[in-house]
């Protein structure tokens, strides 16, 4: 189970927790916001309550036991009727909802559910609730796209520092495409090379001996653009291959692939400024094109 997260609903501070990728609200501090004394049996005690847990586990949980859930819905119209969190998920394999004990112990269920559950404190509080977990959710969000953008720019600068350093290379002036001599006895690595770079390796090599000499390639000098696109097209080759398309044939769909997609990627302004709109949440802010 993941770090606890924390959101503030009207002054009550309500713990959420990761399970199997879910999010999880914790009931226990729900209930801090109910007047009155109000348990979280006395919400499983409810017959509509049991119906909402039994539709949801058979939404999102195929092991639910639906041979105990019926004695206790049967059961539930009786005044001994009680049944504990943990009696439930026993006997029922249910996954919505369950207890845990530690530092940050207490009922949780999973934001359904706890959103249900909301209602039972007050509708007010429930709205609260939603609009918090929302929030949080765009927190987060938004943080992962910051990351994502920042990793991006730092790439981008470093191909540029790289091309600087390398800018001298030269590319071999040949015409593959009116001279397929070479299909005959091409790699799949040299296939792809000439249908992007429009270069065999060793090409290259013999034209930039003192690139070849440090042990670089063409691949090394290649924008963030080619190599993505040089990544689409070998998922793409190996399909073909494995469908038994001739060499040939695959070339030139490789090459009419390459210059298309290169084309598309190569007019995008993918450097985008970051606008910070306060100490957690950041957006995009596109800039037009000088």
């Amino acid at each position: 189970m993941s770090k606890t997260a924390k959101i503030k609903v009207k002054d009550k501070i309500i713990s959420i927790v990761k399970k199997d990728e879910q999010d999880y609200i914790c009931l226990t501090d729900m209930l801090k916001a109910k007047d009155g004394s109000f348990f979280i049996t006395d919400w499983l005690r409810n017959r509509n309550t049991l119906e909402f847990l039994s539709v949801w586990e058979k939404i999102n949980n195929p092991n639910f036991n639906y041979g105990e859930f019926a004695i206790i819905r049967n059961q539930s119209g009786l005044n001994s009727f009680k049944v504990s969190v943990k009696e439930w998920v026993e006997k029922t394999n249910a996954t919505g909802i369950f207890s845990k004990a530690g530092r940050y112990g207490g009922t949780y269920a999973h934001k359904d559910i706890a959103f249900e559950f909301g209602t039972w404190i007050s509708p007010t509080f429930k709205l609260y609730l939603i609009t918090e977990y929302q929030r949080l959710k765009e927190i987060e969000t938004n943080q992962y796209n910051l990351e994502w953008n920042f990793k991006r720019i730092i790439s981008k600068a470093n191909y540029h520092i790289h091309t600087d350093a390398v800018k001298n290379h030269i590319l071999p002036q040949k015409n593959y495409d009116k001279d397929k001599e070479w299909l005959i006895y091409a790699e799949e690595a040299d296939l792809l090379n000439v249908a992007l770079f429009n270069c065999t390796a060793k090409d290259w090599r013999e034209a930039n001996p003192k690139f070849a000499e440090q042990e670089m390639n063409i691949r090394d000098i290649a924008s963030i653009n080619e190599l993505a696109v040089l990544s689409n097209l070998e998922s793409l080759n190996a399909e073909m291959i494995k469908s038994g398309v001739e060499r040939k044939e695959r070339y030139e769909k490789l090459k009419e692939i390459a210059v298309y997609q290169l084309t598309i990627l190569n007019e995008k302004n993918f450097i985008k400024a970051l606008k910070k709109l306060n100490n957690e949440v950041y957006i995009k802010n596109k800039l037009k094109n000088k």
